[in-house]
């Protein structure tokens, strides 16, 4: 898969909502209902990140629940590419970018939305073929004001900005034209999920759906 391509998939599927929910998930039980609580929320597509022993089970279970795009997110190396292919995920999320796992990606055809915190590696991406990006550490990065100076010389990459991203400071970042969403946790709350809270995931996730962009 060319990177143009795969930026093409990853944007497509930024777009779907506002948010991406970014889950780290440790019991495979709860992964069916959790996914079906968000995608009936109108977030349909889940990052599982690969941080829990069950995260690849997870991602099995997740993706067979209808009208959900499950990809796996902390994707580090061929190894986590061809472990998150064969468990069904249709997308990776990494919280940087290396010609390795680059390669890996678009060996395996699994889309990346690869990271990236500065000009540079931004211009990496750039020349590499990438447009579609994670922003990452977004608040610890400089937050929207520095996305926002990073477009202005470099408006063909399109940004979800992941890391501290909550629902107070999700608008700053929707409402940037080189954000497409946003990835955040606050979605699915551990205590929530802990709790089998699913009604109140749905209504977070209805919430977060509701963001303008």
């Amino acid at each position: 898969m060319k990177p143009s391509e795969a930026s093409e998939r990853t944007l497509e599927m930024c777009r779907l909502a506002p948010v991406i929910p970014v889950l780290v998930v440790e019991d495979v039980a709860v992964a069916v209902p959790l996914a079906e609580a968000l995608v009936a929320g109108g977030l349909p597509v889940l990052e599982v990140t690969l941080r829990t022993p069950a995260a690849l089970d997870v991602i099995a279970a997740m993706a067979g629940v209808a009208g959900g795009i499950v990809g796996a997110g902390t994707v580090l190396s061929e190894t986590d590419v061809v472990a998150a292919t064969a468990a069904g995920a249709r997308f990776a999320v990494s919280p940087g970018a290396t010609d390795d796992l680059c390669a890996a990606c678009e060996t395996h055809e699994l889309p990346l939305l690869p990271g990236a915190a500065t000009a540079t590696e931004v211009m990496r991406l750039i020349e590499r073929g990438y447009t579609t990006g994670k922003f990452f550490p977004a608040e610890t990065a400089g937050g929207a004001k520095a996305l926002k100076a990073i477009g202005a010389p470099l408006p063909q990459v399109t940004f979800c900005p992941t890391g501290g991203v909550s629902m107070g400071n999700a608008g700053d970042y929707l409402s940037l034209p080189n954000v497409a969403c946003v990835g955040g946790s606050w979605v699915a709350p551990g205590d929530k999920v802990a709790a089998g809270d699913w009604a109140g995931i749905e209504a977070l996730a209805r919430e977060a759906a509701a963001l303008p962009r």
